[in-house]
């Protein structure tokens, strides 16, 4: 025989009277919580991420990414190497997205600082000495022999090198510059100060700075500091100037393409 349960009018009543908003909060809760076994599935899935080689800043190498070498950064060489073939490059540009930012924020100053020169602009987002040297080895000054190379790299070593290993880095370049091409003469900038107020990434980068100074010897290299004309009072760094306390405004760049002008004019007569 089948026993049927009647429910009481009470209990009955008292299951009728949940309030929906509990509904909903277990509704939301149930998805959420499919939503997180589902991102635990795909992390399952992933491929693990492969370790990145380590470099001496000093040493040629190219950007790797996941432990393979970065199509982007190789892609971009290729272009610059293309563009060296050419030839017809009076001022060359080298360094990183400080450098390569003269065709965003600084164009229009790019484009009315240096329009009496055949320059090309040879900079690479998060490149680190060891990239540049890299780059210099493997093509990017053959075919042309520029008059001045304006050279600033190593902010983006400073996080992880040494200020005597970035130096070297410096080093290297200028003398694979040279290598290339024995009479450009090397316009070697101070690496800019960075974040907005002094810290110690941008004490090492001082000491860098004061090591890399030593290279000028007034003939094949010129070295210049303009790092001081970024900074408002006790050093501080402004976001009119710098708005991630890294990477320049267009006023940064009209400060950076005043500073160097006169030596330039000097380097390529």
């Amino acid at each position: 025989m089948k026993r049927i349960f009647l429910l009481s009018p009470l209990v009955l009543a008292s299951l009728l009277a949940v309030p929906a908003p509990l509904f909903a909060q277990a509704k939301s809760d149930a998805k959420k919580d499919s939503k997180a076994n589902a991102k635990k599935d795909a992390k399952k899935d992933a491929k693990p991420t492969k370790p990145n080689p380590v470099q001496a800043p000093d040493v040629a190498a190219p950007k790797f990414r996941d432990g393979e070498p970065d199509a982007g950064f190789l892609k971009t060489h290729a272009g610059y190497v293309a563009t060296a073939k050419a030839g017809g490059v009076d001022v060359l540009f080298l360094g990183d997205s400080i450098t390569a930012g003269w065709r965003g924020a600084g164009k229009e100053v790019w484009e009315k600082s240096f329009a009496a020169y055949k320059t090309a602009n040879f900079g690479i987002g998060g490149d680190r000495t060891q990239h540049v040297l890299w780059r210099i080895t493997n093509g990017e000054l053959d075919g042309i022999k520029p008059k001045a190379a304006v050279l600033m790299i190593g902010t983006n070593n400073s996080g992880t090198d040494d200020a005597d290993g970035i130096a070297k880095g410096v080093t290297a370049i200028v003398k694979a510059i040279h290598a290339k091409s024995p009479a450009t003469k090397v316009l070697l900038l101070a690496v800019f100060p960075r974040g907005e107020k002094p810290n110690p990434q941008r004490e090492k980068l001082t000491k860098v700075n004061a090591t890399i100074a030593k290279l000028h010897d007034g003939k094949g290299v010129h070295y210049l500091d303009i790092g001081g004309k970024f900074l408002a009072a006790e050093g501080v760094l402004t976001k009119d100037i710098m708005p991630d306390f890294l990477h320049l405004s267009k006023a940064g760049y009209q400060i950076w393409a005043d500073a160097i002008t006169p030596k330039l004019a000097e380097l390529t007569k």
